[in-house]
């Protein structure tokens, strides 16, 4: 069982990583999260905002599009994105590995979608089981957010895709 990127380093080192995240917002207000675990706690599920690393050259930006298309098969041009709604930066344990993660979120408006996990990685598949679509009450609900401030990034993201709209 793959339970991390191949490029990573060692269980044990530290890997700091920027990340671009997107809140994918559909027409009645919900926002679309994946729901997994880290390797070291799968009894303690939680649900998160798709994202993930940037590549080298790439932009936060672009890194979130690219992993919208590989996390859930939504393809957006980076430029739908606009500009960050938030930004942060988390600490967490991933597979043996301390990870340091300053993150940029970015919210978009789609259409009712079909949503497809065929996209992610082996050590992704592993860890990440399902997704599903949320207001921010509905998430908080769960007991489940992945992190105590997606709901008012749920909320941030509603409010700025409705202005778009």
């Amino acid at each position: 069982m793959s339970t991390a990127p191949p490029d990573w380093p060692p269980p044990g080192e530290t890997v700091h990583r920027s990340t671009g995240r997107v809140l994918p917002v559909d027409p009645d207000g919900r926002v679309l999260m994946l729901h997994g675990w880290v390797p070291e706690r799968p009894d303690e599920p939680f649900w998160f905002t798709v994202g993930g690393g940037a590549e080298e050259g790439e932009s936060l930006r672009e890194a979130a599009a690219r992993e919208l298309r590989e996390e859930a098969g939504i393809t957006v041009s980076p430029q739908r994105l606009g500009e960050p709604i938030g930004a942060s930066t988390i600490e967490f344990i991933w597979a043996g590995r301390l990870i340091v993660q300053q993150q940029r979120f970015y919210a978009v408006a789609i259409e009712h979608v079909e949503v497809s996990l065929a996209g992610l990685d082996a050590w992704e598949r592993d860890t990440i089981d399902k997704h599903g679509w949320f207001t921010a009450d509905e998430l908080t609900a769960t007991g489940e957010a992945g992190h105590p401030d997606i709901p008012a990034l749920i909320r941030t993201a509603v409010a700025s895709v409705a202005r778009s709209r």
